[in-house]
């Protein structure tokens, strides 16, 4: 299993709304890296949900439930998406500051690539960042 770390801004796609839906997809992706970050994804792999914008937190567990496929929404066709359901809400959100406050997650994508949208986690940042959001990894 990888783990990664998918950005929405709230106020375009909610961790409410995903919750709600039980299961959408990850569209609008743009950018060569994070899409080459969704074509690796794998049936079952977990990603956090993190809210860019104001929020700028980690809020919730995801898993993927459907590997890369074409983004109807691209008129150039050359980008994909992903589809995604919630698994679990953080206890505790994992604010930026948190993140960038602590030594463990120093080459975290999140903080060296801060406009990245999709990037991948390793196994020891996917666990302090689930110890600090009061989840099981």
């Amino acid at each position: 299993m990888a783990y990664w770390l998918m950005k929405s801004e709230p106020e375009s796609y909610a961790w409410a709304e995903l919750v709600a839906e039980g299961r959408d997809w990850w569209d609008g992706v743009r950018n060569h890296q994070a899409a080459n970050n969704m074509k690796a994804m794998k049936l079952g792999d977990r990603a956090f949900f993190y809210h860019s914008g104001k929020a700028r937190e980690i809020v919730g567990v995801m898993e993927v439930v459907k590997e890369y496929y074409p983004d109807p929404t691209d008129p150039s066709g050359r980008f994909g998406m992903v589809d995604v359901a919630p698994v679990k809400p953080l206890e505790t959100p994992v604010s930026l500051a948190r993140i960038k406050a602590d030594p463990r997650l120093g080459d975290l994508a999140l903080v060296r690539q801060s406009r990245l949208s999709v990037a991948p986690l390793s196994e020891r940042q996917w666990a302090a960042l689930c110890a600090m959001g009061g989840v099981e990894p």
